[in-house]
């Protein structure tokens, strides 16, 4: 008997494509603005970690907000697309702003800079949860079958991370041209470092945006359309999401492996301050801070796409919890080696291989995650009668949005316990910060065992975890003979 399906391929593409243009956008964000902050305002890594974490703190009253608000307002024909278009402009605008500093702002001063920089990332987290929430609740909606809804999330945070890696490409060819003088030639170096970041982020706000509208017409929702009951035990959908265990789960797994991230935001700075040529002058420096910083890229990208295009097949055949778990310690392994190979050798090269195998997991758990919040929702749904699919996404909005800024906040804090003081970097124009084998090792940790112990412990509370195997093809047999009882047809 042939399956179901209800997603036609134009469909799934144009979702995909959308979710390419989000990560073009929350790629500028969260892998470069620490280090346009700490290396080119030449702000207090202080600033950067509070910031981030008071930021991350309003999330989390913020992302579960919207989750209830999705959940609740509906518009003419859906509930979660129209946000596409609502929040997209101001998304373009913020993100332009976010590594542009007007010049009557910056004549005022340090404190000027940081009041003007915290207003405008505010406003981004609170904007980019509006769109980002329903978004990923899309899937959810599109579709009733856990292995469709399973291809969707798939292919959508493939392209999604190819997206991401635009503003990186676009970085690290924008830095090799600044060593060689090929662009902004005769500019102080922190000049050249503004306009590179400007650069990048004007290209990420205008194509991101296009890509990001261009899924509007094609998406179909399909779910949310049914009539829904309250939860039967009469509780709240912020009641039960907070006493669905499998989801906790989930959630702790997502906030435990929150190091992952560092192997994309802490790579910037990473690159500046580690395996660098001793005596180098300013732009030799430049280009070798540009090699490095391409060589890590390339091993996220490979190891992280490359896990990604094999999950379709791999999620059809195996169980999400044994990805999760497999994937995760084989990372560990790597990141030890990485951390002695590292130390050892002093060569980025050498630790490239061990790097790409790190970076497997970032593409499974960027997959899995949502599947498994997916399954998480039809459990819900089983035991309550109701499903609040943009407060689940709310929930993996905000582990996304909490590892990111851990990520950012441990980069921060590192500046300060190596000891680096960045400030020389504005006070000339061809000043290049020189730091000692020490500092160089504290600072590779952030992309060595750092991430691996996160990978380690995440995968603790998933062993616990029991929406797998026989016990969820047995839940998704329940839920669809309790669909037909009420008598729900799903288009």
């Amino acid at each position: 008997m042939t399956q179901k399906t209800y997603i036609p391929k134009k469909e799934l593409w144009m979702y995909s494509v959308g979710a390419m243009g989000q990560g073009m956008i929350y790629s500028a964000m969260s892998g470069f603005i620490s280090d346009y902050y700490i290396n080119v305002l030449a702000l207090t890594p202080w600033f950067g970690f509070w910031l981030m974490l008071l930021a991350r703190i309003w999330d989390a009253v913020n992302d579960p907000l919207m989750g209830i608000i999705a959940d609740k307002k509906s518009f003419r024909k859906s509930k979660y697309k129209p946000y596409i278009i609502i929040t997209a402009l101001p998304i373009a605008v913020l993100t332009f702003f976010m590594f542009y500093t007007p010049d009557f702002i910056a004549q005022k001063g340090d404190t000027a800079i940081m009041i003007f920089c915290s207003v405008v990332y505010i406003l981004w987290g609170m904007i980019y949860t509006m769109s980002d929430v329903p978004f990923w609740s899309l899937p959810n909606a599109m579709t009733p079958d856990a292995q469709e809804r399973g291809s969707i999330i798939s292919l959508g945070r493939t392209l999604n991370g190819i997206g991401s890696a635009m503003p990186t490409i676009l970085n690290a060819v924008m830095g090799f041209m600044i060593g060689k003088n090929l662009i902004f030639a005769g500019m102080a170096q922190n000049e050249q470092e503004k306009y590179k970041y400007l650069v990048m982020a004007l290209c990420a706000a205008v194509i991101g945006i296009i890509l990001f509208l261009s899924a509007y017409p094609s998406i179909h929702e399909r779910e949310t359309l049914t009539p829904k009951a309250k939860a039967a035990d009469g509780h709240s959908g912020v009641y039960n999401i907070f006493h669905c265990k499998p989801l906790m789960l989930v959630v702790a797994m997502g906030v435990l492996s929150s190091g992952r991230y560092l192997m994309q935001c802490a790579a910037v700075h990473v690159s500046r301050y580690c395996f660098l040529l001793e005596g180098a002058a300013a732009d030799e420096a430049k280009t070798q801070a540009s090699l490095v910083f391409t060589v890590l890229q390339v091993c996220s990208a490979a190891g992280m796409f490359g896990a990604m295009l094999f999950m379709p097949a791999l999620m059809k055949k195996i169980d999400y919890k044994k990805i999760v778990i497999a994937s995760c310690l084989g990372g560990f392994g790597a990141s030890i080696l990485t951390t002695i190979i590292g130390f050892s050798t002093n060569s980025i090269l050498i630790c490239a291989p061990f790097l790409f195998i790190q970076c497997i997991p970032l593409g499974v758990l960027n997959v899995v995650s949502y599947a498994m919040i997916g399954d998480c929702l039809d459990y819900m749904e089983l035991q309550n009668g109701y499903r609040d699919n943009a407060l689940g996404s709310a929930c993996q909005g905000f582990v996304n949005k909490l590892g990111n800024a851990l990520a950012t906040c441990g980069t921060c804090l590192m500046y300060l316990v190596a000891g680096i003081d960045t400030s020389e970097i504005v006070k000339s124009k061809d000043a290049v910060i020189t730091v000692s084998q020490q500092q160089s090792n504290t600072m590779f940790l952030l992309i060595s065992v750092i991430p691996g112990i996160c990978l380690l412990l995440c995968t603790i509370p998933i062993f616990f975890y029991k929406i797998s195997g026989e016990n969820k093809q047995k839940m998704l047999d329940e839920l669809a003979r309790k669909r037909t009882a009420k008598g729900i047809v799903i288009e």
